[in-house]
């Protein structure tokens, strides 16, 4: 048993079962013991790979989408250029690569990272030294420009509460323990007033499930947008919720969940009519991410890359440009956000 599973038990033990967003929060964010406290997920060596670890396409493209959208608005001076998990900092820096052509963009651009963890800031830091990002800890604290704003993988970490229908009312999945052992069970049956909708399209014993952070990160996200600025979410779901997305991933495996809490990375499907509801009143654009980077032009760009690599690197960078536009791999997986105010045209490629 892992420190944090002694911790959970004892805390179960002590106050009952606790909801799957509470496991997942202190999975992922327990000061001694959470996963990003003490683990380096990214990379090869970690437990996952990011689109922007996977190829600096990536990044320039979503980059000049980004800087085009400014343009379109008129190109506002000063404006907010913000990341919602930046992980290393690797897709932060492609986009600023690829955008230092755009006359004025860097001029007018603050660079802002929203990210909790010290340690990730750190990284974050040595990658970006030439830009002299600033660092906060949420929305809320972003200065009062335009918001022109890209979050990819950061929706997919936010913890959910899952919820099964029982007839005409919903039992909430939670964390409890059989014998020492962290595993599900079910709450009572209640009415869910959130809901109340889906009684319509989903069955005997189906699971929805809700992600509570997220229209407030919307909601912040709309008000700084509501008359110039653009974002890009980026991740892997669906629109609308509908099954048991809840998943742990340690060493590019798919691991037990309950196995080993604050060692392996936990994640769901994200909810996109969800998030567009709550960004309401912004316009919004739905597309896949092969979608988008294809009419972004990621085949002339992947071909003219491709003219000064041969051998293993050609290869490398062959299947790393299918990987992300591929309708098997992460090219249909992917989804994406677009939103906009609704007097401005959608960033371009996400129509």
């Amino acid at each position: 048993m892992t420190p944090l599973a002694q911790v959970l038990a004892a805390r179960i033990r002590a106050h009952g079962p606790m909801s799957l967003a509470d496991y997942m929060a202190e999975c992922l964010l327990h000061p001694v013991h959470g996963y990003y406290t003490t683990q380096n997920p990214f990379g090869t060596a970690g437990d996952f790979i990011t689109a922007p670890e996977i190829s600096q396409m990536f990044g320039e493209l979503l980059g000049l989408c980004l800087a085009q959208a400014w343009v379109d608005q008129g190109a506002p001076d000063p404006f907010t250029l913000a990341e919602l998990g930046p992980g290393r900092g690797t897709l932060m820096a492609d986009i600023l690569r690829a955008t230092k052509c755009v006359p004025g963009f860097h001029a007018a651009m603050r660079v802002v990272l929203v990210e909790a963890s010290p340690r990730l800031r750190a990284v974050q830091a040595q990658a970006l030294q030439a830009f002299a990002p600033v660092w906060v800890g949420s929305l809320q604290d972003l200065p009062p420009h335009p918001l022109f704003v890209i979050a990819n993988e950061f929706f997919d970490a936010l913890p959910i509460r899952q919820f099964q229908r029982a007839g005409l009312g919903w039992r909430e999945r939670l964390v409890g323990l059989t014998g020492d052992v962290l595993a599900f069970g079910l709450g009572p049956v209640v009415p869910i007033a959130g809901l109340k909708d889906r009684l319509d399209d989903t069955g005997e014993g189906q699971i929805i499930e809700l992600c509570p952070a997220a229209p407030a990160v919307m909601a912040e996200m709309s008000a700084r947008m509501a008359q110039k600025g653009a974002a890009l979410v980026i991740d892997y779901g669906g629109w609308q919720s509908l099954g048991d997305t809840f998943q742990a991933v340690q060493g590019h495996h798919a691991v037990d969940p309950f196995a080993n809490p604050g060692q392996a990375d936990l994640t769901a499907h994200v909810d996109f009519a969800a998030l567009a509801q709550a960004a309401r009143p912004l316009a919004h654009a739905y597309t896949t991410q092969g979608a988008l980077l294809s009419a972004l032009g990621i085949a002339q760009r992947s071909e003219r890359l491709a003219q000064n690599l041969s051998g293993a690197a050609l290869d490398s960078h062959l299947v790393a440009t299918q990987r992300l536009t591929s309708h098997d791999e992460m090219g249909s997986l992917f989804k994406v956000l677009a939103l906009h105010p609704a007097h401005h045209p959608a960033p371009p490629g996400s129509v």
